[in-house]
């Protein structure tokens, strides 16, 4: 959720802290703040609410200098969005905090200090890290052992950066579910809460595993386990470069990570298919051997990840032949699941890191799966290394918050992994290439689906002043017309429902009149027939349908109803190409309505609490 930048160096590091930050804005935020260690040892400490760019601003006003500082940008939780509650915070004239998550126990915490004497200026949990943190540093503790002994009495997942101004030499974090990553320099150090923070400053980076507290000065970093010894973390060059994070010509990240689909895709594909043929390898050594043995797959994860899991689902069970149950991670994990023998675990997510489906994964492991398996965009994430198989999408840095290029890599990914699982169940060399082709074809659909941008910048005139809109499709199609409906809703904030349509009947249909717009995807499927079916009886009731059907189906432009005529694309990778136009619309939409496209309110990239 919130984001989190730290810095110790023999240079001013808060222009470093500030662009950070910046780079840190997909991640969601209501306030911003920056603490530095000023030359004469004391605390400097500026705050805002709202946006990174109103933070700097204050800091052009009244400018802070030091070589030692950390910055945030807050997402409330505990208190309201008030500069008071803005992060970082401070204890006395000594310690100060910045943090991410929840700290569950806060309040008796917050007892025991009231009753020390310590005054609380806000209404946050994380106030009181800082004052603990303080009362350990009083008793004599080191920092390192005052945020260990701190640490030790929280409860919650939560990440800290705390620094003290009596001891100038060091930063100290602390990693409990929530990620930090560690950047290397050349007589400094730094440390995010995401790579794309530090790409102007370095490449180098240590990603913390859980428990881990770390100890940051100029010259070195020394990181302690979850079990209270030295522990050794091993150093990762990212391929990430600066520009990546960066628009470009592009009016708004979204469009431009819309637009980096085709290339991302292929990336996808690289390594996955040799000489006509999947690669299970590609997932891990003993991949082959675990996916011969899979009957069943149990698929967990959230939001738009979620909706990459249904489409799955519709492929691994048609083409696998193996029975497949998706569920949103959040309901997972507090439910008593039973595991058929020889099920799969499955897990989706874009940073590797979303709570709840990190913890249904470590739920999973002990559950008696005969493996897990991943599929994400983060290489060094807490879900990649903790599971037994991956498959990395390759999709590169998204900074829009409602994902494009990260959920259409996670379909191909799906797809790709239900040809190794078929593959291994028996599915023959010539069954097979009759499908690889369509898989290395979808790079170039996509980008053919693309050129409708400017059709659908025009249609994006009929949805701009409505209220709610209706998404429909049957099949595969069905989670697809859920993405639609996502897209349109997080970025626009226009209501927007889908339901697969053969539905309809069963309680929709009260919702159409002439004011409800109705968007239908309809590939040249064996559904066809149903759905044309489903939307005569919208068209009987005055509703206005949108319908993205492909040029071979005949359908055509009729009173009460747009037809877009879309590329063809063959069945089994037209959930990826019909996702494209979707995006082009919610994005069209949002433009004209002037809502902040990449940062839409109330929203984070990557959600790291419950």
């Amino acid at each position: 959720m919130c984001g989190i930048v730290g810095a110790i160096g023999e240079r001013n590091i808060v222009p470093i802290l500030v662009e950070g930050l910046r780079r840190l804005e997909y991640r969601g935020y209501d306030s911003a703040g920056v603490a530095v260690l000023k030359d004469d040892q004391s605390i400097g400490l500026c705050k805002t609410v709202g946006k990174v760019a109103e933070l700097d601003d204050k800091l052009e006003a009244s400018p802070l200098r030091g070589m030692l500082g950390v910055a945030h940008t807050r997402w409330a939780t505990h208190g309201g969005v008030t500069e008071a509650n803005a992060h970082p915070h401070l204890s006395g004239d000594r310690v100060a905090v910045i943090h991410n998550g929840i700290i569950e126990n806060y309040q008796e915490i917050k007892d025991e200090l009231l009753a020390k004497g310590y005054e609380f200026l806000s209404e946050t949990d994380t106030e009181v890290a800082a004052h603990l943190v303080h009362d350990f540093l009083e008793q004599g503790s080191s920092l390192v052992e005052a945020v260990q002994q701190s640490v030790a009495r929280f409860t919650g997942a939560f990440a800290l950066l705390v620094f003290d101004a009596e001891d100038p030499d060091r930063i100290v974090v602390s990693r409990v579910a929530s990620p930090l990553v560690i950047g290397l320099g050349i007589g400094e150090n730094f440390v995010a809460s995401g790579v794309p923070a530090l790409l102007p400053v370095t490449q180098r980076f240590i990603y913390l595993e859980q428990g881990d507290i770390a100890e940051i000065t100029r010259d070195a970093v020394r990181v302690v386990g979850a079990d209270g010894k030295a522990a050794e973390r091993e150093v990762n060059e990212t391929q990430w470069t600066s520009d990546a994070a960066e628009k470009g010509p592009y009016r708004h990240f979204m469009l431009k990570e819309i637009f980096e689909q085709p290339s991302a895709l292929a990336d996808t594909l690289y390594g996955r298919i040799e000489s006509g043929h999947v690669v299970a390898e590609s997932l891990g050594p003993q991949a082959a051997k675990m996916l011969a043995e899979v009957e069943h797959i149990h698929v967990v994860a959230c939001g738009t990840s979620y909706h990459a899991g249904c489409v799955g689902k519709y492929w691994l069970e048609s083409l696998a032949g193996v029975t497949c149950q998706v569920e949103i991670a959040s309901e997972y994990r507090y439910r008593k699941v039973v595991v058929p023998p020889k099920t799969l675990f499955l897990t989706l997510s874009q940073s590797g890191e979303t709570a709840d489906t990190l913890e249904a994964l470590r739920i999973a492991k002990q559950a008696g799966y005969i493996g897990t398996l991943t599929v994400c965009n983060s290489a060094h994430s807490s879900m990649v290394r903790e599971s037994d198989l991956t498959m990395m999408t390759q999709a590169g840095p998204e900074i829009g918050v409602a994902s494009t290029k990260a959920f259409t890599t996670q379909l191909l990914s799906m797809l790709i992994v239900t040809l190794m699982l078929a593959r291994q169940r028996g599915m023959s060399v010539e069954k097979e290439a009759e499908f690889i082709p369509y898989v290395m074809h979808t790079a170039v659909a996509v980008e053919e689906a693309l050129a409708m941008s400017d059709g659908l910048k025009l249609l994006a005139e009929d949805f701009a002043e409505k209220h709610h809109t209706l998404f429909l499709g049957r099949g595969p199609m069905w989670p697809i017309a859920m993405e639609g409906a996502l897209k349109l809703k997080e970025i626009s904030y226009i209501h927007a429902e889908a339901y697969a349509a053969g539905e309809l009947k069963h309680g929709p249909l009260a919702l159409i009149d002439e004011d409800m717009p109705v968007v239908v995807v309809a590939p040249n499927n064996d559904l066809l027939d149903k759905l044309k079916s489903n939307m005569q009886v919208v068209r009987a009731r005055g509703g206005q349908l949108y319908v993205f059907a492909d040029r071979q189906t005949g359908i055509e432009n009729e009173d009460g109803m747009t037809v877009i005529g879309m590329p063809h694309a063959d069945r089994l990778i037209a959930p990826i190409v019909y996702t494209v136009p979707l995006q082009l619309l919610a994005y069209h939409v949002a433009v004209l309505k002037g809502t902040d496209v990449d940062q839409p309110r109330n929203l984070a990239k990557s959600v790291t609490v419950e």
